[in-house]
């Protein structure tokens, strides 16, 4: 079937056999702005007759026009406002948007089909945890003419180049400040606090550091944490409100370094903005590392982000200073940490993987820890897609793909239908007030 195509000064109709394929003949005829007025199913294919913004906007202006000039010494009668024409371009421009990105992903999936070495690292991309979204990032940009081991090769060197981390603990350590250790229930909070205090004590000897709890609604959370501080030789201090928080740091304003273990709370607790409020307002300034679950799944990690980030009601707080990777050695699918952290770019300061003090907390190797990441093995296949369902799932994208291609055509349709009928009455009530205008005058006259 060949296609046809009649273009004029005010529109452009195209008909093909597929709905891309007319579309694809329309960008290429009219660019990127073309807007899609109407779109019909007929014997020789799919019709689309689209315009450019310029030409709608003169279309639109020439509508509004008074048909018939007034005498300004008569009464005019009162007429219906006409439709915002810039809330009907600004519609059109935010589903021309959608129009794009829907037509970006069908050709993504559809060089994912032609590009078996793409599907293969989609594969163990999402295999690891990552996200669609970010493993696609990656892949877009993936040299052409390699093999498995060198497209790999280049997957980690990308991710690891993304990866945000503290480059120099040396440099925290000898800076030294008040920081808060911060995130969920059961996140290993007081554990990682131990830890970090450790390695501070054998840098700085104890008397140069001091930690502060602010966890008195868990059983036994001050007891465990006092143990700790009497193992390093370490003062203890239990706070329960801001005014307790900004007493004790008054007091311990000698201290090279002062670590502050949090109360838990759910990413969904409207508390965690009181307590992130009660920190921001001390006098001294304290910087919060977020803790994340390696074990936890990667959208509850982004919910924690986000909550901890800024707080239910203080959307302008400072920002977080990092983040540290907890119970890895408890995680199936660990990319899920690395995507967050590349995703909302929180610097990575540790990684704890186990129950030891000091010892299971580590300082991060980029290389290292993205070829852990894919070295790590899952008893369970359950959540990793195989090649069989990858090529079943693309195919599946494809066809969903053409359906919202469709779907989004006949709303640009509809919406332009909507257009044209507003335009038409508005018109036709602008002639007739002209007329009924002309028709007083001549009475008068």
């Amino acid at each position: 079937m060949n296609n046809i195509m009649e273009v004029s000064t005010a529109a452009c109709k195209v008909v093909a056999p597929t709905s891309r394929e007319a579309l694809r003949l329309l960008r290429e005829s009219m660019g990127p702005d073309a807007i899609v007025l109407s779109n019909r199913v007929t014997a020789n294919g799919i019709e689309i007759l689209a315009t450019v913004e310029e030409q709608l906007a003169q279309m639109m202006a020439a509508s509004t026009r008074p048909a018939v000039s007034v005498a300004p010494t008569h009464a005019r009668a009162e007429t219906a406002r006409p439709a915002d024409d810039d809330s009907i371009l600004r519609e059109i421009h935010s589903m021309r948007s959608m129009m794009q990105e829907q037509l970006a992903d069908l050709s993504w999936h559809e060089k994912q089909g032609r590009d078996p070495l793409r599907r293969q690292l989609l594969r163990s991309l999402l295999g690891a945890g990552f996200s669609a979204r970010l493993a696609r990032d990656v892949l877009t940009t993936l040299p052409a003419d390699q093999d498995f081991a060198g497209g790999m090769a280049y997957v980690k060197a990308e991710l690891a180049r993304q990866l945000p981390m503290l480059e120099d603990e040396a440099a925290m350590m000898d800076e030294g400040g008040v920081y808060a250790l911060m995130g969920p229930t059961g996140v290993g909070k007081t554990t990682t606090t131990a830890k970090l205090a450790a390695r501070c004590a054998m840098r700085f000897g104890s008397g140069k550091l001091a930690l502060v709890t602010t966890d008195g609604y868990r059983i036994g959370a001050y007891e465990q944490l006092r143990i700790y501080g009497q193992i390093l030789g370490v003062t203890v201090y239990a706070v329960k409100d801001a005014a307790d928080l900004e007493r004790a740091l008054v007091e311990l304003a000698d201290k090279h370094m002062v670590l502050i273990d949090t109360v838990g709370m759910s990413q969904r607790d409207r508390a965690v903005s009181d307590q992130i409020a009660m920190l921001r307002g001390s006098s001294r300034p304290v910087k919060r590392l977020l803790l994340l679950n390696a074990s936890s799944h990667g959208d509850t990690l982004n919910e924690v982000v986000q909550s901890y980030r800024h707080g239910v009601q203080a959307p302008d707080s400072t920002d977080l200073a990092g983040c540290i990777f907890t119970k890895v050695d408890e995680a199936t699918h660990p990319g899920a940490q690395i995507d967050t952290a590349i995703r909302h770019q929180l610097p990575v300061h540790y990684v704890s993987n186990g129950q030891k003090v000091p010892e299971d907390l580590m300082t991060v190797d980029r290389d290292a820890l993205i070829e852990q990441v894919f070295q790590a093995r899952s008893r369970s296949s359950l959540f990793i897609p195989g090649e069989a369902d990858l090529a079943t799932t693309v195919a599946t994208l494809h066809q969903v793909a053409d359906q919202n291609a469709d779907a989004a055509i006949w709303r640009l349709f509809s919406h332009g239908q909507q257009v044209i009928e507003a335009l038409t009455d508005q018109a036709r009530g602008q002639a007739s007030n002209s007329n009924a205008h002309s028709n007083d005058r001549i009475s008068f006259q």
